[in-house]
């Protein structure tokens, strides 16, 4: 057996080794965040270990990991200690966290309030830097139906096909629904295209006797509810 695991004393252990030591001795809840960074990164560079490495990734994105799950290969690589292969290893770890999230048991999910479909959404939504639309289908009893993703657009709009969203309800045989699309700017005011397109819908929705519930626009970790502001 290695000397190092000899010693219970972990400042004796081998800096680049500490965190993954501390977490098979003491679990994973009690790593810092630089320690859980550092296991990920693996090793550092000549100049620094893996945990200060890890310090200075954190500290560039004010230790928020939803900023850094939104750089990119290429502005990650541009750390010194971090190549290709260490870029690509952390962003594929904060995308298995967010996936992990987003894949709770949607079929048996129903939707009580604005604060439930914002937890439904967040995950998936927070990093998207570009606009997204997607409906909610609905049965009777607020039971999820279907999440779909009606479309995708550039940093501050997306075309939205209301005629697309009523078929989908009709052929589901959806009672109600739910709108739900993210500003990437951060902002969840309401612009007056998102106000002229809920009326529409809602407007269209009510011909059908298809119940538009809400309307959730989405930005960073808060949320607009058409429904709670009486906007519907």
């Amino acid at each position: 057996m290695s000397n190092y695991r000899n010693n219970s004393s972990i400042k004796n252990w081998a800096e680049d080794d500490r965190p993954r030591e501390k977490f098979i001795l003491k679990g994973r809840s009690v790593l810092s965040d630089a320690e859980l960074l550092a296991i990920q990164l693996g090793s550092g560079s000549r100049y620094e270990s893996a945990l200060d490495l890890a310090k200075r990734i954190l500290a560039s994105v004010s230790g928020s990991y939803t900023k850094l799950a939104r750089l990119s290969v290429e502005e990650l690589v541009n750390f010194n200690g971090v190549g290709e292969a260490k870029a690509i290893n952390i962003l594929s770890a904060l995308e298995i966290g967010r996936r992990r999230k987003f894949s709770a048991d949607e079929d048996s999910l129903i939707i009580s309030s604005s604060k439930k479909i914002f937890d439904l959404f967040s995950y998936q939504l927070r990093d998207v830097e570009h606009e997204e639309f997607w409906c909610l289908f609905l049965s009777n009893s607020n039971k999820i139906l279907r999440k779909e993703n009606i479309s995708k657009g550039g940093l501050t709009s997306t075309v939205v096909d209301v005629r697309l969203i009523l078929k989908r309800a009709v052929l589901l045989s959806a009672t109600s629904m739910i709108l739900v699309h993210n500003h990437p700017s951060g902002s969840i005011k309401p612009s007056q295209a998102d106000i002229s397109l809920t009326k529409k819908i809602k407007e269209a929705s009510d011909i059908l006797d298809i119940s538009l519930l809400d309307h959730l626009i989405m930005g960073d970790d808060k949320y607009f509810s058409f429904a709670d502001e009486n906007m519907l």
